[in-house]
């Protein structure tokens, strides 16, 4: 198995056991990740033992793993010559040439570390433990005491000290390449917002911005900044300057010394500054514009291309993407803007410390099965700076669970990797980690204390989650193929959900607010998934304790989407540097269940999007396994044994591994996962869709929020045929193809009003389908299309079915545009989401006909089996009485299945209820059982609501009441009102329900603030609209 020089650099632990790894293998640098998001660290100082000697290694190098690009002498000329350096731009006329320049300091902020280490546990019995344990600590603590009141070791090296960690976010002094702009610019931070905080420059997002700001993207930008080292550096052995994240190329300078450079946004670079830093020192990043990098690394590869060159004309992007290890969809894609950005998008601090440092904490659970006993696996990364070994003792506490374990271990200099194994006292029931509606998110508090020789003691908190996680394959009788579905704690659980992509194009917009508001709407819509795409990032920490907190399993892209990529050694060592990293920051987490290579790759070869020559097609397949399978995987493998891997997405699975890894078909629905868009289909039509294993991407287009496009455009851009609203659309035809699926059953509006004609598009496509009529469309294909993959999971119909996961396209929005997004750019519901609360609903009836003849089945993700009622409700459009009640008692619903509970002809159907046609009435139906337990009531049209007959204009109204913190609306209608919507502009909050068919002549909905407000402000932005409105 070839894998060349990444071995070397990121795969040291292949080999290594659980129970010892050693430096001996080479481990990640000493500046490698921090420990996960799920921890906090405490260092306390104990006095130093006398057993270490002098510094080593060399000084202002990076660390081996995360800075692969830097410590080659070569930098960047390593590919290619021409781009040694950053140069400055040349000297044109910048937009921004009149700015002001002065100079200013900025402020330290302490910061927490990361690091990577080895060790060897303590084979004593279970029942000794405790009590050994008890007197080695009791004896190294006199040691240490000792030792500690001399003040230094025997051999003279420093007592080793709490380390000082200190922040340099805060302010930096920005300069474009040919000096003309300078300004104040924040860490973390980049260059556009920037620009934009100081006044530079208008909102990116407004009108054509995304275009006439292309020259920042352009230009080679450099962050400097002066700072005075907040500690005495002699009394320390190590000194290293730590990036969490430099985006993207840039090459780093301190006191005139080059350290290095970086070239992968999704690395941690580390630089030993321990020889060069002094009591004032001057920190510089100079900063190469990501276009022309890619482009440059682009015509250095020789042999043959790497498609696609550039993405199509209407994306409005920038070329060659995949050469540049940078989120992806920076260059544009066909729902957002290209920024391709600069700067320093986390944080960068200092970090001094003697003997060891700690870099990198993580915690996984298994299950053992022959002793029916939870295990824990923690692993601990140093960097050891001690030429000598050093010793010491780590204790694992998990009160509540009764549980504590010691551990002997040892620190070999340089770098390796401690793993204990603990062991959860048997004689307490353990509460697993479940997804979203089906159990608690339980996490125990854990105490991981390393007391070691050389003097100090770090105390590290953490939740320890316990969380089995399998992706089944197997055989299913009646079906050819294999099953696809995840096995949570030993229960199938179908997956219910939607794609995360970046939610802002400037990561450093993206707050903790943010996240948890975009998270937690997807909780409150009985989601229980989500995929982080592979053209994006790998979300900050945050994220995913913020998953972890509310139950949202994550299926986890690595950064790699819609294309082929170079294989070079110098990339290969890149990635490795990279998927190393980030596996060791995220595998802590219990949401994460999956990790995945790539997106849409596999399925790129296999159906030839980019016109590859048959001849010269295993050129790029044996490029796509040396990635995807020979390096990303192998490095998964060896650092994550708790969840699965696959290749890409789609996929078939183990029949794309049985065909070479990359198969024939991808798509096939007897294996896998499929994607599937298909806009010249009726989307109401069932039929239409692939009865597949796992449904992960589909979805279809709308616009957003009137209020919401409003605020990055002006009067002129509103109407759908403006110049706004075609270079809004970076999806080929897209615009089109909203208006062609809501004329498939909706009237397209008429008012000769520009501005109400806009607002009413937009209404029925978020809904529907696109811009000014899409709201409405894109709500009721995408309910269509997730109720039939719901519906499917408990059949095999011809071979095909057992359908285990439904995550629609898209969850979030970029910016404010035309997207498959169910929530818009910040937050607000689309029709499209309210309708998820609904269809992913744990309880649910779903109605569908198939030649002639009504059916309707009950799906419920409960755990038990349920006798319920079926209420069926018949109305004809133009009365608000029903026409006809079907109760159906005693029916069951299978815990977490979908069976058949209904079935007549239609003919039959309208018969029973007279003076029904399919065009004059419409069929509502829910299920009832006792202790309240109750489905959302659904709907199935009989015909397209354009051919209604009876459905008339309507008047609505509401009031508006408060009750604590909750705002009630309560509605009013004079008829049968479908597709009712609220909406108060601007106003941030969300619905308890909308879009809905309105039945009944009154109505109560509860609005839900995200911010103060009040019932004036309320009732003077609400707009009350239906579908009746529109024609």
């Amino acid at each position: 198995m070839v894998r060349g020089a990444m071995r070397s650099a990121a795969l040291r632990l292949a080999g290594n056991t659980l129970r010892s790894r050693t430096s001996s293998s080479s481990a990640p640098p000493s500046s490698l990740p921090l420990s996960s998001g799920t921890t906090e660290e405490r260092r306390e100082e104990v006095p130093a033992c006398p057993t270490l000697n002098g510094r080593n290694g060399p000084k202002h190098r990076p660390s081996s793993l995360t800075t692969w690009a830097v410590a080659a002498k070569s930098g960047w000329q390593r590919r290619c010559p021409s781009v040694l350096s950053v140069s400055p731009s040349p000297r044109t006329v910048s937009p921004l040439a009149m700015a002001v320049r002065r100079p200013w300091r900025g402020s330290a902020v302490p910061s927490s570390p990361a690091a990577r280490y080895s060790q060897r546990p303590c084979a004593l019995p279970v029942r000794w433990a405790a009590a050994a344990a008890s007197r080695a600590a009791f004896l190294l603590l006199l040691l240490v005491a000792a030792a500690g009141r001399a003040g230094v070791s025997a051999a003279g090296v420093p007592a080793a000290g709490v380390p000082e960690v200190h922040s340099l976010r805060g302010s930096w002094r920005l300069g474009n390449g040919n000096g003309s702009v300078v300004l104040r610019g924040e860490v973390p931070g980049c260059v556009h917002t920037a620009l934009h905080r100081a006044g530079l420059i208008q909102d990116p997002y407004y009108r054509f911005n995304d275009v006439m700001y292309r020259w920042i993207s352009l230009d080679n930008w450099t962050y400097s900044r002066t700072f005075r080292t907040p500690f005495d550096f002699r009394k320390w052995q190590k000194v290293n300057l730590v990036f969490e994240g430099v985006d993207t190329v840039a090459q780093i300078l301190i006191n005139n010394v080059t350290l290095g450079r970086t070239d992968n946004m999704f690395n941690r670079y580390g630089f030993d500054i321990t020889s060069v830093i002094k009591e004032v020192n001057f920190i510089e990043v100079h900063f190469l514009s990501a276009i022309s990098y890619a482009a440059e690394q682009n015509r250095c590869h020789k042999g043959y291309n790497i498609p696609p060159a550039c993405p199509p004309p209407v994306q409005k992007g920038e070329c060659h993407a995949n050469f540049i290890r940078k989120e992806q969809c920076s260059f544009s894609w066909d729902w957002g803007p290209s920024f391709p950005t600069q700067g320093i998008w986390k944080d960068v601090r200092i970090e001094a410390y003697n003997h060891y440092h700690l870099i990198y904490f993580s915690l996984t659970s298994f299950f053992v099965k022959s002793t029916q006993k939870w295990r824990l696996e923690i692993e601990a990364i140093f960097d050891v700076v001690s030429s000598k070994p050093v010793v010491g003792l780590v204790t694992v506490n998990i009160p509540k669970l009764q549980t504590q374990q010691t551990f002997n271990v040892t620190l070999q200099p340089g770098e390796g990797s401690i793993v204990l194994l603990v062991n959860i006292n048997k004689s307490f029931a353990v509460e697993a980690w479940w997804p979203n509606g089906h159990g608690k998110q339980t996490g125990y508090n854990m105490t991981t204390t390393f007391i070691m020789e050389a003097g100090y003691q770090i105390e590290k908190f953490s939740k320890a989650y316990f969380r089995t996680v399998e992706l089944v394959q197997e055989p299913i009788h009646g079906s050819p193929g294999l099953s696809f579905y995840f096995r949570i704690n030993d229960r199938p659980i179908f997956i219910k959900g939607s794609n995360w992509i970046p939610a802002d194009s400037f990561q450093d917009r993206v707050t903790y607010d943010t996240l948890r508001l975009l998270l937690k709407s997807a909780a409150d819509a009985n989601m229980n998934a989500l995929r982080v795409w592979g053209g994006g990032v790998y979300e900050q920490d945050e994220f995913y304790d913020i998953c972890d907190e509310i139950g949202i399993m994550i299926w986890q892209d690595f950064m790699f989407a819609c294309a082929l990529y170079p294989t070079d050694q110098n990339y290969l060592e890149s990635v490795g540097a990279e998927v190393t990293h980030q596996v060791r920051r995220l595998k802590s987490h219990p949401s994460i269940i999956l990790w995945s290579g790539n997106n849409e790759n596999e399925a790129a070869i296999a159906s030839n999007w980019f016109s590859i020559p048959y001849a010269d097609r295993g050129v790029y397949i044996k490029d796509y396994v040396m990635l995807y399978v020979k390096n990303i995987r192998e490095i998964v493998l060896a650092e994550d044994k708790s969840r699965p891997f696959v290749a890409s997405s789609p996929t078939n699975g183990l029949e794309s591994v049985k065909e070479g890894w990359v198969s024939q078909n991808p798509y096939d629905t007897h294996y896998g996962d499929t994607h599937f868009y298909d806009y010249s289909i009726d989307c109401w039509n069932w039929a239409a869709y692939p009865k597949t294993r796992f449904a992960s991407e589909y979805g279809f287009q709308s616009w957003p929020s009137f209020s919401t496009i409003k605020k990055v455009s002006s009067t002129e851009d509103w109407s759908y045929t403006s110049n706004f609203s075609l270079h809004r659309q970076h999806h080929e035809n897209g615009n089109d193809q909203m208006l062609q699926q809501i004329g498939y059953h909706f009237k397209l509006p008429q008012s000769t009003d520009p501005i109400k004609k806009f607002k009413d598009m937009i209404y029925l496509t978020q809904y529907l389908f696109m811009c000014l009529l899409t709201k409405v469309m894109q709500a009721q294909c995408v309910k269509t299309e997730t109720e039939f993959y719901r519906f499917s999971q408990s059949e095999i119909i011809k071979g095909e079915g057992h359908t285990m996961g439904a995550l629609y396209w898209q969850l979030n929005d970029i910016w404010q545009a035309p997207s498959w997004a169910s929530l818009e750019y910040g937050g607000k519901w689309k029709l499209l989401h309210y309708f998820a609360q609904n269809f992913f609903a744990p309880l649910l009836p779903v109605a569908y006909e198939d030649k002639g003849v009504l059916y309707i089945y009950g799906v419920s993700d409960l755990h038990v089996d349920h006798k319920l009622t079926l209420r069926v409700i018949v109305y004809t459009w133009s009365s608000l009485e029903p026409v006809c009640i079907l109760s159906k008692g005693g029916v069951t619903v299978k815990a977490q299945s979908a069976v058949p509970i209904y079935k007549e002809s239609i003919n039959d159907f309208l018969e029973r209820c007279q003076n029904c046609t399919r065009k004059s009435c419409v069929v509502t139906f829910c299920l009832m059982g006792e202790d309240g337990l109750q489905s959302p009531t659904n709907h199935h049209f009989l015909s397209s609501l354009k051919d209604a007959v009876g459905l008339k204009k309507t008047q609505l109204s509401a009031s508006v009441s408060q009750q604590d913190d909750i705002y009630i609306f309560d509605l009013h209608t004079t008829a049968i009102t479908p597709f009712v919507s609220l909406d108060v502009g601007s106003i941030k909050g969300r619905f308890s329900e909308n879009g809905f068919l309105m039945t009944e002549k009154k109505k109560v909905v509860m609005f839900y603030p995200w911010e103060p407000t009040s019932i004036e402000e309320l009732e003077e932005s609400l707009t009350l609209t239906s579908l009746v409105d529109t024609v």
